[in-house]
């Protein structure tokens, strides 16, 4: 099996910038109802995931921080607390169920390290799942 199966292309994924502000970031994540988003840098690469609780951290330790306020935050202002690994699209399946186990999503780079899109956790549950099941409806 390929990755390329699973990927989920760029131009479908909510990305931000270290440049994006943080109500921009809370803004986005509330439209599409995300609990993490990637974030690019300039050149397109895959730099981190921000997640709910790295926002929620932010602003708990950050007393001046009101909604209005937060236009003038970057997410580069904002440490994340996991370091979300991404996989290269030619990498093999162990490598992307290793780390689907851990995340809600894998992010997907090229051989340039550019950022082309993410492999959703349900996705590869959903493939795996229609495997289980028609292994049960054989032995029943």
């Amino acid at each position: 099996m390929n990755i390329a199966f699973f990927l989920l292309p760029k131009k479908e994924v909510a990305c931000m910038s270290m440049e994006s502000t943080l109500r921009q970031t809370l803004e986005r994540m509330e439209y599409h109802r995300y609990t993490a988003v990637p974030i690019l840098n300039e050149n397109g690469e895959y730099v981190g995931t921000v997640t709910e609780g790295d926002l929620l951290w932010f602003i708990k330790n950050t007393a001046e921080l009101s909604f209005h306020e937060a236009s003038r935050y970057h997410l580069s202002d904002v440490p994340l607390r996991l370091q979300n690994k991404s996989v290269r699209i030619d990498a093999n399946m162990v490598d992307l169920i290793n780390l689907v186990k851990l995340q809600n999503f894998v992010p997907v780079v090229d051989d340039t390290n550019k950022f082309i899109g993410i492999v959703r956790r349900s996705d590869v549950i959903d493939y795996c799942a229609k495997f289980a099941l028609k292994e049960l409806s054989a032995k029943a």
